[in-house]
């Protein structure tokens, strides 16, 4: 028999150790508040069917009912970012994107928000609240999410001028890591 003592010691060395294990995979447990400082992304290098080949092209409507196309902005750089109101890394990182919409509007840089999971009337109040300037578009059958395998909020795909997706980014990007990612397709 083992005792209580023995016991309590083996579960909190079982705690620490899937703790350091998720710590060391950056595992997004989704537990931060939209307060929190925001961790490095995730970047998938390798693996992902999607990496350096063709962006999927969709159709979706935007918040006032009009479509928009990815291949509407062939030969401009393109941010593809899925999106919810109620993310807490997602709302982290909507001012990283706004700065760096700003820093490179002269080559073109846009970026198409993709609601996930998420209401029509939510993600219109946090656009607003946000101030966005871009697109956001809704994937109300995730047939788009589905074509880009998403995984876990947010996720970003990074699309050079001839649709190739560059880069491929879970959680939100520190501003330098967002650099080196927008550097591949501008």
């Amino acid at each position: 028999m083992r005792s209580p003592v023995r016991l309590a010691g083996l579960v909190i060395a079982l705690c620490l150790a899937v703790g350091a294990l998720a710590i060391a995979l950056r595992v997004d447990l989704g537990v931060r508040s939209p307060s929190a400082s925001p961790g490095p992304s995730v970047a998938i290098v390798a693996g992902s069917p999607l990496l350096n080949g063709p962006a999927p092209d969709f159709t979706l409507s935007d918040l006032d009912g009009q479509p928009v196309s990815l291949s509407d902005y062939r030969g401009r750089p393109v941010l593809v970012n899925f999106w919810a109101s109620w993310c807490g890394p997602c709302r982290i990182e909507f001012p990283l994107f706004q700065a760096a919409r700003e820093q490179y509007a002269a080559d073109g840089l846009e970026i198409l928000g993709i609601v996930h999971d998420d209401s029509a009337d939510a993600a219109a109040a946090f656009v607003e609240e946000e101030g966005s300037e871009w697109p956001a578009l809704l994937d109300a059958d995730d047939a788009v999410w589905t074509a880009y395998a998403g995984l876990s909020l947010p996720t970003t795909f990074f699309i050079d001028r001839e649709g190739i997706v560059r880069a491929i980014s879970f959680g939100p990007p520190l501003s330098g890591t967002l650099d080196d990612q927008l550097a591949k397709i501008l």
